[in-house]
């Protein structure tokens, strides 16, 4: 089973005050009652707390929090491996 970003969680539960027994891979935006408007303000906040560019055509409503973790990983790690100056052994 995937694990979901930490991050998603805490704003689901604490922000939109979904259950934490509702917070599941498996869940999608649409099972958990976000509606379009919830989306979108859950793209912000994402994208002010962790950088990641997460507009709501990545966050549709089918798509499962397993499935929006991985792209949020993903955008962290890329994000952070731009951020990384390559050493070179020229002087």
């Amino acid at each position: 089973m995937k694990t979901i970003h930490p991050k998603i969680t805490e704003v689901l539960t604490g922000t939109f005050k979904v259950p934490a027994h509702e917070v599941l891979p498996e869940s999608t935006m649409d099972s958990l009652e976000m509606d379009s408007l919830a989306v979108a303000e859950f793209a912000v906040i994402i994208k002010e707390t962790l950088g990641v560019d997460a507009d709501s055509e990545k966050l549709y409503k089918d798509a499962t929090l397993a499935e929006i973790s991985a792209y949020v990983d993903e955008a962290v790690g890329s994000a952070a491996a731009e951020a990384t100056v390559p050493v070179s052994n020229t002087r």
